[in-house]
């Protein structure tokens, strides 16, 4: 059985970085964002049923999911958000536990934003949480995605608390600075530690 590090933390904590440095260091990454992608990608089964419940205009020319119009549509209507969720999260779950189980590395990092919402915990042997205080993640965020700052505190009310999250951590890695030299060590540090805790062949 694949030993598995579950990766989370709020937007703008800097997960991408943190999960790059694994994946430098040979770790296979298995990430819920790609995944939750792929399951509504063109000829998925999901994506006929998402188009045949809110119609045509809800594919792209290119024939993609318009990820902004369905935004829209569920954020106004909370039954067909409980639709989607009904209709993907099972997929979503199924692909995972299939790719970390397929991971060849000594353990697999499974990068989960919502894991502790979704409570995914469970999937995970480890959870490693990346760690910055509000005031951070909103000035990141803002910055990264040119969003008004409105809206990113609205995804953040969404999400779990830092208490929340820091509760479910068996590993913080603190990323309140901007020093990527220090990330890195951590990362390292880290990667020893899930090395020896990983059942060896």
């Amino acid at each position: 059985m694949t030993y598995i590090v579950g990766l989370t933390g709020g937007i703008g904590s800097g997960k991408s970085t943190v999960a790059d440095f694994f994946a430098e260091l040979g770790v296979d990454i298995v990430d819920a964002d790609i995944i939750a992608r792929e399951v509504v990608a063109p000829g998925e089964p999901a994506l006929a049923a998402i188009a045949a419940r809110f119609g045509p205009e809800i594919i792209a020319k290119d024939g993609s999911l318009d990820r902004r119009e369905l935004r829209q549509r569920v954020f106004a209507n909370p039954a067909d958000k409980d639709w989607l969720n009904a209709l993907l999260h099972p997929l979503i779950r199924e692909r995972m536990i299939s790719a970390c189980a397929a991971a060849r590395s000594a353990y697999c990092l499974l990068v989960v934003p919502l894991l502790v919402e979704k409570k995914l915990t469970s999937l995970c042997q480890r959870v490693l949480v990346v760690d910055v205080n509000p005031e951070t993640q909103l000035e990141r965020t803002v910055k990264r995605d040119n969003s008004n700052e409105t809206q990113i505190r609205a995804i953040m009310a969404a999400q779990a608390s830092r208490e929340q999250r820091l509760a479910a951590a068996d590993d913080v890695l603190d990323n309140n600075g901007t020093d990527l030299d220090h990330i890195r060590a951590e990362v390292a540090r880290l990667h020893r530690k899930y090395l020896d805790l990983a059942p060896k062949e």
